[in-house]
């Protein structure tokens, strides 16, 4: 299988002035009974400010780990993962994660669950402004009629819509999102990428988002993370995506190049780095 050559297969060297997110030589190794056991091994990468890299690979291959050293809620065993030449090294601000599951308080009304973190983080803003923010950024993602509703009142979708809103609302550097429209019906799933797309070019966030979902993850990235399995996984590929933005999907995908990588990395996946179910 060919690739069309303005595609590029190989992990991309980003110059040093780029490198607002670094993970350098990250392993990480858990202590068994059986002895140590490494899920991650010597994994490099250099992510740009304002990128949007998606990373896939089997169950298993340390995606969401990896993932949790740039949120700060693990450290590495071994290497250093750095925001803007500082290790990370405990949660903060500056880098907000969302979940599949949303993780919304359910005795909050949608509104509160956003005003919730924007107090927290600035507590010494005034009320207004921190409910001004509030609104503004649920109506960014069409909720303000809902703005007053329990969790238990909306769908899954609109759940996604409020973590997303109240990750954003903090004004992250990174959001970090695993696997966030896992759990949602095919129809709300493109449209909430619509809108996530819409979000990051109005932010000018850099985003780290963990998909198993092939042509998601060549909708929305600049680059694709292919993962070797695990244990003791580490970065097999690079994707790098060259669709121009703002992307179209039906135009995306009737364009030859989606189909090259598109099978590229399903042999990655299926093939070279297949389960071994026996």
């Amino acid at each position: 299988m060919q690739v069309a050559k303005k595609t590029q297969i190989n992990q991309l060297e980003v110059p040093a002035t780029d490198n607002f997110l670094v993970i350098e030589g990250v392993s990480k190794i858990y202590p068994t009974p059986d002895g140590p056991f490494t899920v991650l091994d010597g994994v490099d990468l250099k992510v740009r400010e304002g990128e949007f890299v998606c990373i896939i690979g089997h169950s298993g291959c340390g995606k969401s780990t990896l993932l949790n050293m740039v949120s700060g809620f693990n450290t590495p065993t071994d290497g250093v993962v750095l925001l803007q030449d500082q290790p990370i090294t405990e949660p903060g601000p500056d880098r907000m994660m969302v979940f599949q599951n949303y993780c919304l308080l359910p005795w909050l009304s949608v509104f509160d669950n956003v005003y919730l973190a924007i107090d927290s983080v600035f507590p010494k803003k005034h009320q207004a402004e921190k409910r001004a923010i509030a609104r503004e950024h649920l109506a960014m993602v069409g909720l303000t009629e809902a703005a007053d509703k329990k969790p238990s009142q909306i769908s899954g979708g609109m759940k996604q819509r409020v973590a997303i809103a109240r990750a954003l609302s903090i004004r992250p550097q990174v959001l970090i999102l695993d696997e966030p429209f896992g759990a949602l019906d095919a129809i709300t799933k493109e449209e909430l990428q619509e809108e996530l797309l819409q979000i990051w070019r109005t932010h000018q966030v850099t985003v780290l988002m963990i998909t198993h979902d092939i042509d998601e993850a060549l909708f929305l990235a600049d680059r694709v993370v292919m993962m070797t399995n695990g244990p003791a996984a580490k970065i097999g590929e690079v994707l790098d995506i060259p669709f121009s933005r703002p992307r179209n999907r039906q135009h995306i995908m009737e364009d030859p190049e989606y189909f090259n990588l598109r099978n590229y990395a399903l042999d990655f996946l299926f093939r070279r780095y297949a389960h071994d179910d026996e």
